[in-house]
């Protein structure tokens, strides 16, 4: 599964899927720093607020104003570091194992049958996350869709390693 998603996100051009550059983006980065500083932060615009009447605000300011949300991490922020590596590949074993446990549990007799088991675990793993942001904050349609294909060929892929190894 590890080697799948590196391969999907660093090789093939999956990882891209529905991400775009900002025009001119200087000018808004600038801005973003000396708003934001340092501090790194997940953010929800426009704001909603806490009125009582914050809903019906915030469909006016949806009216006049863009909408989004922003991960933000000040200059010197480090991508591909070794701890995030580990992490990622310490989730995808735990996955794997979950998904082995939940395989061992059943009395699926196919090889075939068992291999789909583990890849319909990956179907409502991608569909869990990826289809709540696509509905509630606008995730784009072709990468939520690619983001739930990783998953579930990552699943496939567990799926036929486990079901070779257990076999109920």
């Amino acid at each position: 599964m590890f080697a799948w998603k590196s391969i999907a996100h660093m090789v093939l051009p999956l990882g891209q899927s529905g991400i775009r550059e900002i025009p001119n983006e200087q000018a808004l980065l600038g801005a973003m720093h000396s708003t934001l500083g340092e501090t790194s932060g997940f953010y929800f615009f426009p704001g909603m607020g806490t009125a009582p009447d914050a809903m019906a605000q915030y469909d006016k300011k949806l009216a006049t104003s863009p909408s989004g949300l922003l991960i933000y991490h000040p200059p010197g922020e480090k991508s591909l570091t070794a701890g995030q590596m580990i992490t990622e590949f310490v989730t995808e074993a735990l996955e794997a194992l979950l998904a082995a446990i939940l395989l061992s549990r059943t009395r699926i007799p196919t090889y075939a049958g068992r291999v789909g088991f583990v890849t319909l675990v990956g179907v409502v793993a991608g569909m869990a996350t990826n289809l709540s942001y696509w509905n509630w904050y606008g995730f784009p349609v072709d990468y939520t869709a690619v983001y739930i294909l990783i998953e579930i060929v990552g699943f496939l892929c567990i799926g036929l390693v486990a079901a070779w190894q257990i076999k109920t």
